[in-house]
């Protein structure tokens, strides 16, 4: 008789172009009906066969496999960690974004499951175990596992065993081997000896009558931190509580809580507006008739769009169902997180780069526990584990940090929108300024278009002046600010209103240069000159990282004429501290913002008003919601319009528009200022007048004219090497294959360097494909990633970047 036997499709963790397939092994008898897709296996590869992770794609069964098949090593997961959306999801990202399949299925899990960790079993229920299953556990209540070191047949009976809920998997991370865990407290004696006891202290002891009379009040455990907080007690009084035999003290593992320390004030739904109203209940009707629309939702600052997104998703949970929102930057996450966790409580699980290993882990977990009913988070989150979700919402759909830049080159909306279609569910896309791609499907009726025109209570949006800073240059000690400015913060600082200012550059200055000799301090891996760090003492790199001492003699002449020139937000805050001695002055900018919830401090304390001026980058141009900020400047509104980009305008428009609608937001009358070098250009005046309509018809036809997208598609293919002969020799030879498959109404730009053509060390060649429909072009590009990896050995790379964002 013919024996069944059990195989299975793995991807192996060896990214290269001729590994971007399932390999078959043979499952071994002891893993047998314990192995499922999703599972992460270790196996032999290669002629060496060493071990390597990888991804279990699909199990199967049948009497015979031609030729010698190698067999699985070890199971690393007890149960799968990717369920088959996940897989599938992988699968169209590999073909969509021209990225290893492996790639692709990392990025579907935390960190934590990618890095090293240790697998610990924890017995629940010890009745009935097989004797080897009680021997593993030798009396205690969990062991650490370690496949390699166990037998097969304790490993198949330890498998049985968490089937049938006897035995639980936890996983512990990398430097975290061990859970987090907290120590609470318990009292040990009853309330009326808790009474005795409190008669027989000496009346100097106040500490350890506190804790007394909340014993006799409170039976239950407490978290020993919050009862030192609550009653404003030490350590010590507790050990001193512990050794008169009152109270005992014990570990107990805990969630680690990315927002237990945020403040959040529990919220209610709002009265709707009649433009609101209508958008809800056209999303609310698609959510119950289970449609995979796409929604895009276009409403000015300070519309209410979050007032929609809260009451669709309400709608959502009343189904039973699930709900997913992004949001595009880590500083927006703190405000729209207190209001979601505001309406929906402990059902909201948050999950963004911003959290440590542990906290993403214990989220992940969570999710995929179903214990979290909506998830909020940034670009990453939108493969978090949820199932039967009724709607995705993705705020500020216009942001650019949607976009992966790394392998896979994902953008989150197109991720979205395919599992919207997945889950028979709708996406909303919300936006003051949407980009000009979305705007167009909502016209062509490819979205459905949602409009909230006006600002809740009709408040009029801010007034926006432009200052000619060729004019006011002439008249100023300080070349940052003009002198509207100045004295627009003269009068909120003596009206105790508060401002925000925006300065699209960190460090203290651009650049270094002598004036002898003209020479420039640049970075020795990369095409762009040193920034200035004052609060570093040092000249920074902002691509490689590369750091170096300040010099105070130039490194070419000798000579000592070494200025500084441009503008950064050290030196900005600089000359805010000498022109306004008396301000409260806060910056956020990458420099500031590096330590972990450094984002939501800065930003709680300008929202208990603890600070009259904000100063930063563009992370402070969305979102924010702040009653007392009655004024917002921008500095140099210029600095994205200098971009070699088609996008630059568009950009410069979005990021004046958002940072002008932090102004004036609640009862007291906002105003606006920008100042420029090119206050005739029509992305600024329409900005002024915040004039999406007119701004998009002005660039569709700029667009139209020029051939860019929505108008085509574009493609960018990028060469790099150490060598700049070969990144150029490679990026012509790939011209060429391509020119054979294009026709006539297709256009390739290039080949040409890069705008900064070496980066640690590395040259950079592109060329930008534009097209409206090339059937062969996809096969070509699949074919190119597979031959040039014979040219990786020699260090040269063929990057593909589907709709790039960047073409810098």
């Amino acid at each position: 008789m013919l024996r069944i036997t059990q195989y299975a499709e793995v991807i192996v963790d060896v990214p290269t172009m001729q590994t971007n397939r399932p390999y078959t092994y043979k499952v071994k008898k002891e893993f047998e009906n314990e192995i499922d897709s999703g599972m992460r296996v270790v196996v032999p590869f290669g002629r060496g066969s060493r071990l390597v992770q990888g991804f279990v794609m699909r199990v199967f069964t049948q009497n015979s496999f031609e030729g010698s098949l190698k067999e699985i090593t070890a199971l690393i997961d007890f149960e799968p960690v990717l369920n088959t959306e996940s897989l599938e999801l992988a699968k169209w990202m590999a073909r969509n974004t021209f990225s290893f399949a492996i790639s692709c299925l990392q990025t579907m899990l935390p960190g934590a499951l990618r890095a090293k960790y240790q697998k610990e079993l924890v017995l629940i229920d010890g009745r009935e175990l097989s004797k080897e299953v009680s021997a593993f556990f030798n009396t205690r209540k969990s062991q650490f596992l370690d496949e390699q070191k166990v037998s097969a047949d304790l490993l198949t009976k330890l498998l049985d065993a968490r089937k049938k809920g006897k035995v639980k998997l936890n996983y512990l991370v990398n430097d975290r081997l061990l859970p987090k865990k907290v120590i609470f407290v318990k009292s040990i004696l009853s309330k009326e000896q808790l009474e005795a006891a409190k008669k027989n202290l000496r009346a100097n002891a106040a500490n350890l009558k506190k804790m007394l009379d909340y014993l006799i009040r409170h039976s239950q455990e407490v978290q020993q931190t919050i009862l030192e907080k609550k009653l404003k007690i030490t350590a010590q009084t507790l050990h001193s509580a512990e050794k008169r035999g009152w109270i005992k003290r014990f570990e107990k593992v805990a969630r680690r809580n990315p927002v237990e320390n945020m403040e959040i004030v529990k919220t209610h739904p709002r009265e709707l507006t009649v433009a609101q109203k209508e958008a809800v209940t056209a999303i609310n009707a698609d959510i119950d008739n289970e449609n995979a629309i796409t929604f895009l939702l276009e409403g000015v600052t300070g519309s209410g769009k979050t007032e929609v997104y809260l009451q669709a998703i309400a709608h959502v949970l009343a189904k039973k169902k699930t709900a997913l929102m992004l949001v595009p930057e880590i500083s927006l996450t703190p405000q729209m997180v207190k209001r979601v966790i505001g309406r929906f409580g402990t059902q909201v699980a948050l999950f963004h780069s911003g959290l440590s290993a542990g906290e993403r882990f214990d989220e992940w977990r969570r999710i995929k526990e179903g214990k979290a009913s909506v998830v909020v988070g940034a670009r990453s989150a939108v493969f978090t584990p949820l199932e039967n979700i009724g709607v995705i919402i993705m705020d500020e759909e216009h942001e650019s940090s949607y976009k992966q830049e790394k392998m896979p080159r994902y953008h989150a909306r197109d991720v979205a929108k395919w599992r919207a279609d997945y889950h028979n569910c709708p996406v909303i896309l919300g936006s003051a300024t949407p980009s000009l791609e979305s705007r167009a499907r909502a016209q062509k009726g490819v979205y459905r278009w949602l409009k909230l025109p006006q600002r809740i209570n009709n408040r009029p949006l801010p007034a926006v002046s432009l200052i000619d800073m060729r004019q006011e240059a002439k008249k100023t000690r300080f070349p940052d600010f003009s002198q509207s400015l100045l004295d627009a913060i003269t009068v909120r600082l003596e009206k105790k209103e508060q401002t925000i200012l925006m300065l699209n550059r960190r460090g203290y200055s651009s650049f270094m240069m002598c004036r002898d000799c003209g020479y420039v301090l640049n970075c020795p891996n990369c095409d762009i000159s040193l920034t200035l760090h004052l609060d570093t003492h040092s000249m920074k790199c902002h691509y490689c990282g590369h750091e170096e001492k300040i010099p105070y003699i130039c490194p070419a002449c000798g000579s000592k004429q070494i200025r500084y020139y441009g503008t950064g937000t050290q030196k900005v805050e600089k000359e805010l501290r000498q022109l306004f001695p008396q301000a409260r002055i806060l910056r956020m900018d990458v420099d500031t913002t590096r330590r972990k919830g450094a984002h939501e401090s800065i930003l709680r304390r300008f929202g208990e008003r603890k600070a009259d001026i904000l100063l930063g980058t563009q992370m402070i141009a969305k979102g924010l919601d702040y009653p007392e900020v009655t004024l917002v400047g921008v500095l140099n509104a210029d600095t994205a319009l200098g971009m070699a980009d088609f996008r630059a305008s568009e950009r410069t428009f979005q990021l004046l528009t958002q940072v002008s609608g932090r102004a004036g937001r609640a009862q007291k009358e906002g105003k606006v200022i920008i100042q420029t070098y090119n206050p005739n250009h029509y992305a600024l005046l329409l900005a002024q007048k915040q004039d999406y309509e007119e701004f998009f018809n002005q660039e569709m036809n700029i667009r139209h004219r020029g051939g860019y997208p929505p108008y085509f598609f574009t493609i960018q293919v990028t060469a790099s090497a150490l060598d700049e002969g070969n990144a150029a020799k490679k990026i012509f030879e790939t011209y060429t294959e391509l020119k054979k498959v294009l026709g006539r109404n297709s256009f390739i730009l290039g080949p040409t360097p890069k705008a900064i053509m070496r980066i640690n060390n590395r040259y950079y060649y592109q060329l930008i494909i534009k097209y409206k429909k090339e059937p062969k072009l996809n096969a070509c590009l699949h074919a190119l990633l597979q031959k040039s990896q014979r040219d990786e050995r020699a260090g040269v790379m063929i990057t593909i970047d589907k709709e790039p964002l960047n073409f810098i």
